[in-house]
């Protein structure tokens, strides 16, 4: 591959000292005209040693600089969220110690009326793959069946799918489960608008507590024996959240992938969040709810597409107190497709990013919460987890350290390049042991996703066009193992509908660089650049996913 870009290298290597010999000389002069080494010479000019020094170099090395400092707040707080996770396992400060909690048991003479009256809502968007595992999954959660409610939100556009839902519906019906298929004649909102109207029927009133399943969610028929509790004994808590488990990590490395961030996002934020500020934010799902802190709070709203982190924050800034349950987890399935990755990247990065820019002045004049809450919700959970991790991610290992192998004479400490980094991967290791060996894909594909994650980001913070853009993300349900429904295989896309333009882009840049560093460079860093390169490209074109 260096054989044929050489000539590449070369051409924009002796174009660049053109433009500055034809900037010097005038565009009319013999001297712009010259050979090769006409042109080495001309670089050496007075007016190009100038533009390099005072103002090339010093800009880079300013970049540089913002980027040192910002690794090393993003380091400082893997290190803090990393040592309270430390605490928690060696004092073993599990929530059932430090909130009350008790098994729940029916009275004699009252029997289930004991029980709290608990909501279960599923929405759902044409889910044809998913639906009966996750309805089923609803109705087999053990709780007296007087003291429960499923709510199926179906907003479905395909009648046959509707037909499959009112089929399962009907049957679970029929075997004493209380459920309901609630259907709209829109969509507005999305997914918080069919929950926000959900919560409109006479029969919610009813309910204490709500839990929220995703489609593709499973919950363990014990999962509200195991959660409700703490809300029943704590009236301060707001929210149990479970972890989830991935049905089909093993798909394929993406999805391995994925499961290493979103281990580590449950291990360190959510963990660490619940057990120091008794914050995180909820998921979306695999969550109870205590309606009453829902209500007070305002509801659903769908001014985001991050419906859920706009309920929590609004939640928490009431002093309502939230608890992760790390040793409860619900099944649940990856986007196992490159694209829908993407969409779902898109979301999760813009939503947050919009939020901020609402919600910073709310928190700031707040008065029911500390300062340092306050100090938390704005630096450490918003501006430094939401916004800077991905701009600095994408900018700073994919931008600014290839581009450094045209200034040699600019000094990027190897703390910043190779120990900080390693250490931070190596926390994300912890938190799946069984991809140890999977972690130089993880952090290159990574680096990849931080692009998308990036442009989100400035979409949320500035209400580009797509800060509403709401992609249902694509399920399979596992359907080559449970064989549930058969399996609609679509035409493939010809070569080039598969390529993605901008990973291609970037690509191609790294990689000259890599080439450059090869031909020209005194340092290693080539072989970091041409593996990045390779992930770029390699999404690129499509061979990412199944």
């Amino acid at each position: 591959m260096a054989l044929f870009l050489k000539p590449l290298i070369i051409f924009l290597h002796d174009s660049w000292l053109a433009l500055l010999s034809l900037l010097n000389y005038g565009w009319s002069s013999e001297e712009a005209a010259g050979i090769p080494k006409r042109l080495q010479a001309s670089i050496k000019t007075t007016w190009g040693r100038q533009l390099r020094s005072s103002l090339m170099v010093p800009l880079f090395k300013c970049l540089v600089a913002f980027c040192l400092i910002i690794s090393l707040l993003v380091f400082i707080e893997g290190v803090y969220m990393n040592l309270v996770v430390l605490y928690v396992k060696l004092f073993k400060r599990k929530p059932e110690k430090v909130y009350k909690w008790e098994p729940m048991q029916e009275d004699i003479e009252l029997g289930g009326e004991s029980y709290p009256m608990v909501l279960v809502q599923i929405p759902m968007y044409n889910e044809k793959e998913v639906l009966k595992l996750s309805i089923g999954a609803a109705c087999r959660l053990t709780w007296p069946l007087d003291r429960l409610i499923v709510q199926v939100l179906d907003d479905s556009t395909d009648e046959t799918i509707k037909e499959l839902v009112n089929t399962e519906c009907a049957k679970w019906e029929s075997k004493g489960v209380n459920i309901k298929c609630e259907r709209r004649d829109n969509r507005n909102g999305y997914k918080a608008g069919a929950l926000k109207q959900g919560m409109k029927h006479n029969y919610v009133k009813l309910c204490n507590y709500v839990a929220i399943f995703d489609a593709d969610f499973q919950p363990e028929p014990d999962y509200l024996q195991r959660s409700v509790p703490f809300l029943v004994h704590n009236p301060n808590v707001a929210l149990v959240q479970a972890r989830w488990r991935f049905m089909n990590a093993n798909k394929c490395l993406m999805t391995r992938m994925q499961e290493m961030s979103l281990n580590y996002h449950f291990m360190a934020e959510q963990e660490s969040g619940s057990t120091r500020h008794a914050f995180f934010s909820f998921n979306g799902t695999a969550g109870v709810w205590r309606m009453a802190a829902m209500e007070e709070a305002g509801g659903w709203n769908d001014r985001t597409t991050v419906e859920d982190m706009d309920l929590a924050v609004r939640a928490g800034i009431l002093g309502w107190k939230f608890v992760f349950l790390d040793d409860l987890t619900v099944k649940s399935e990856l986007p196992s497709k490159f694209k829908a990755f993407r969409f779902q990247q898109h979301r999760w990065s813009c939503g947050p990013a919009n939020l901020f820019r609402k919600m910073i002045i709310e928190i700031i004049r707040n008065k029911r919460v500390t300062l340092w809450k306050k100090l938390y919700l704005i630096y450490s959970f918003f501006f430094l987890r939401k916004i800077v991790v991905h701009f600095f991610t994408f900018f700073f290992y994919c931008v600014i350290l290839p581009t450094s192998v045209f200034f040699p004479e600019v000094n990027i400490p190897a703390w910043s390049t190779f120990y900080i980094p390693s250490l931070i991967t190596l926390f994300v290791v912890i938190a799946t042991p069984r991809s140890f060996y999977l972690v130089i894909f993880w952090v290159l594909f990574e680096n990849v996703m931080s692009m998308h994650r990036t442009k989100g980001t400035f979409i949320g913070i500035l209400e580009g066009g797509r800060v509403n853009e709401w992609v249902v993300t694509e399920k399979l349900g596992d359907a080559l193992k449970t064989k549930l429904l058969p399996q609609i295989v679509k035409p493939r896309k010809g070569c080039f509908q598969s390529m993605n333009s901008k990973e291609i882009m970037m690509g191609t840049y790294i990689l000259c660089c890599a080439c450059y560093g090869v031909l020209f460079g005194d340092t290693l860093l080539y072989l970091y650049l041409f593996m990045q390169a390779v992930a770029f490209l390699v999404s690129g074109v499509g061979f990412v996913g199944t």
